[in-house]
């Protein structure tokens, strides 16, 4: 199998080995669980343009931020090597997420990428041993631990025919961490592909489209020290998270005075069980998304973005729908982008009407340019 693999061109190899990995995972599945938003620190986004708007960016990526949301668009990398940045901090800077990505161009029909990611929680008090057997507090007993997730994806994309159309490929190493109490090795494949066409960008992803496996090692001596009786142990298991399909669509327009708007639109497609969303379905559920960003002469840019809309509770029994809105900002020259985003990121409970911004910073630099390749929509 993996000889017939070799003898293959490299976007045919990938495909094929993501179909080959997928029925294998099949026994898999029907052994193993596959709990409601497994590796969801993949899902909290990268770039803070993309987080300007909305997340809508799978038919727009085409700088180092194309790993994540879609391999294919490395083929639209115009400068020679490409990197991105960014730091965010969710929840009044309790969780903290780390992004940086590298993209050059193998030739004129392909490129390859390099993204890593970490999400964590730090300096975690565990005060389980706080009181000693005497009944008498010890505060030299205080430990502290880190929660983190981890992930480096390989990506891999290539220029196809018809003119316009390019595939690509993420293989996916995960790594996740509770202290000394846990850890999980993971693997996974993400798919996607870009067509433009008479000024027109779509793009679909298939994140996950073998599953993604996530081996749990527990050490269970941790937990029995300290449990109470009739506890239940955590045991090794393992987790499987399943596919989800992103289709997009954008264009961009001209406007007068130089300046130019983009527009476009996102549909993500869960299937690991029914989801709050405006399609929700036990097989599938699907959340629009849609963003825009107003440019002048390619230099400083205005974005905004809704989305993540869901259906909430309010104290009166009523029910109304809330989404999740996200405005943004962006400066490029020569080679250099900044790009800042402020996303309201609080899940309202209860009527609640309480929310938390997140200020988002990312950092871009390309240098040099390679004689041919297209024109970057930023």
């Amino acid at each position: 199998m993996l000889q017939l693999f070799a003898n293959c061109r490299p976007w045919v190899a990938l495909l094929g080995l993501s179909v080959w990995l997928g029925l294998a995972a099949a026994p898999a599945m029907a052994q193993t669980s596959a709990p409601k938003y497994s590796d969801e620190f993949l899902n909290l986004g990268a770039g803070a343009r993309s987080l300007g708007m909305g997340k809508v960016q799978v038919s727009l990526a085409t700088d180092a931020t194309a790993g994540y949301w879609n391999p294919a668009g490395l083929t639209a990398v115009t400068a020679r090597y490409d990197g991105v940045l960014m730091h965010s901090e969710l929840f009044s800077g309790v969780v903290k997420n780390d992004y940086a990505a590298f993209a050059m161009p193998l030739d004129d029909k392909s490129a390859i990428g390099v993204t890593l990611l970490r999400s964590g929680v730090d300096n975690i008090a565990d005060t389980r041993a706080l009181i000693n057997e005497y009944g008498y507090i010890q505060y030299d007993k205080i430990t502290y631990f880190s929660v983190a997730d981890y992930a480096l994806l390989l990506s891999y994309a290539r220029k196809l025919g018809p003119e316009g159309l390019s595939v690509g490929g993420s293989g996916k190493l995960i790594y996740r961490n509770v202290g000394s109490f846990a850890n999980a090795y993971g693997f996974g494949v993400d798919v996607g592909l870009q067509y433009n066409h008479k000024g027109w960008r779509l793009g679909l992803m298939a994140r996950d489209i073998t599953t993604t496996f996530n081996a749990w090692s527990i050490d269970a001596d941790k937990f029995k020290a300290n449990a109470i009786p009739g506890e239940a142990i955590p045991t090794n298991s393992t987790e499987l998270t399943l596919p989800r399909l992103v289709l997009g669509a954008g264009r961009q327009f001209k406007l007068p005075a130089q300046f130019t708007a983009l527009v476009a639109a996102d549909l993500e497609a869960t299937t690991d069980g029914q989801r709050n969303t405006l399609i929700s379905a036990k097989p599938v559920s699907v959340d629009p998304r849609v963003g825009v960003e107003v440019g002048y002469r390619s230099l400083v840019f205005l974005r905004g973005g809704a989305g993540n809309y869901q259906k909430i509770q309010n104290f009166d029994l009523q029910q109304q729908w809330k989404g999740q809105y996200s405005l943004g900002a962006g400066v490029a020259i020569n080679g250099l982008r900044v790009d800042l985003a402020l996303s309201r990121l609080a899940v309202e409970n209860q009527g609640s009407t309480s929310q938390t911004n997140s200020l988002i910073v990312s950092l871009g630099y390309g240098l040099g340019s390679r004689a041919t390749g297209m024109p970057m929509i930023n």
